[in-house]
């Protein structure tokens, strides 16, 4: 059976999201147990957990400005999260989102810089369509390698990241974009380049947009197109994939591709609507970050977005939780490690139980709907 010529009932299975599937009762609990050891962890250093926590909630929300910070920091880490989670439901892991990420800086910063003399009309999307197109690039070279040539991704894709970010490095340390032996910084981009506000006397700009539209759109592409059914049934099982006639390594050429277009995109969107310069620092390892938001969303692209919303809420929240209890900047890391370890070792518990209950749980959902 191919995927083009799927029966009804499979065709039905492809427009099926697995929202309910996803386990987000055990994510939330996740989430709420790592709160619960984080005030021990709070009362153990001498601080009021209530009061950390309401610091963190009104630091983040307490207002227009506060809440329209907490969106910026979160918005690279939406669009960079969806990409990512669009290569864990193809079965391939992108470690390279921050590659794709730095790359869409870069290549939109280039741009932003280079042609004052556009239009915004012109000049924004042609820097974001930059942005889009390098970072595709990054995904796509892995992609071939994976597909082709049976290169592990997870090698590939990280040590892409690492050149670069160096890359990224030399081009502000006295390098073809530096402006001064001073200060490793490039020019600032061309105000006909720079994303309007969404939010007035705030940096919240209309990137914003952009987060809940491609999350509708991958999340179209993956439960309702014939292409987006292939794609799933190649991350639960390759074999049977293959032998229900799904191209594997064009769509896996495609996903990571797809992936880094949309990571170059988070870098675009941060540079002309907040950064609006390249300066050392500028990557915040977003990309990084974005991996496990994916993790967390279960691959969902509706959930990213509110696993992005967390990160965003600790990021700026906890800035004023330690102005206002004077607690340590590592505690929310501590805080941050504890829901990872947490949503993994949920994993690792669904895992044996599934070994415990017959095996082969992980195939089960493909033999499903190529069954159906």
């Amino acid at each position: 059976m191919s995927v083009d010529g799927a029966s009804a009932p499979a065709q039905a299975a492809v427009v099926r999201p697995a929202w309910h599937e996803a386990g987000w009762v055990h994510t939330v609990g996740a989430i709420l147990l790592a709160l619960v050891v984080g005030t021990g962890v709070l009362a153990a250093s001498g601080t009021n957990p209530l009061t950390a926590y309401a610091a963190l909630l009104s630091g983040a929300f307490g207002g227009t400005y506060a809440l329209a910070t907490t969106l910026v920091d979160s918005l690279p880490l939406m669009l960079v999260g969806v990409g990512v989670a669009l290569t864990f439901q193809a079965g391939l892991v992108n470690i390279g989102g921050e590659a794709q990420y730095v790359i869409g800086c870069i290549a939109a910063a280039a741009v932003g810089i280079a042609l004052p003399h556009l239009a915004p009309a012109a000049h924004i999307p042609l820097a974001l369509l930059a942005a889009m197109g390098a970072g595709a690039v990054l995904g796509l070279v892995p992609g071939v390698l994976k597909a082709y040539l049976n290169v592990n991704e997870v090698v590939s894709t990280l040590m892409l990241s690492y050149a670069t970010v160096y890359f990224g490095h030399y081009l502000l340390e006295q390098g073809p974009m530096s402006v001064s032996i001073y200060e490793n910084q490039s020019a600032p981009i061309a105000q006909t380049a720079v994303l309007p506000l969404l939010l007035p006397g705030t940096q919240l700009s209309w990137g914003l947009v952009l987060a809940p539209v491609l999350a509708v759109a991958v999340s179209f592409f993956l439960y309702r197109t014939t292409t987006g059914f292939g794609l799933r049934m190649m991350g639960h099982n390759p074999r049977a994939a293959r032998y229900a006639g799904v191209a594997v390594a064009p769509l896996t050429v495609l996903a990571m591709t797809v992936s880094g277009a949309l990571g170059g995109l988070g870098g675009g969107v941060q540079i002309l609507g907040n950064y609006h310069a390249l300066f050392d620092g500028f990557t915040d390892n977003y990309g990084f970050t974005a991996f496990v938001v994916a993790l967390m969303a279960r691959n969902n692209p509706y959930g990213v977005l509110l696993a992005s919303l967390l990160f965003g809420t600790l990021a700026n929240g906890g800035s004023a939780m330690q102005a206002t209890t004077g607690v340590s900047p590592a505690i929310l890391d501590v805080i941050e490690g504890l829901i990872i370890f947490f949503i993994a070792a949920d994993r690792i518990v669904a895992w044996m139980l599934g070994r415990r209950r017959g095996g082969g749980a992980t195939a089960q959902p493909a033999a499903a709907e190529v069954a159906s």
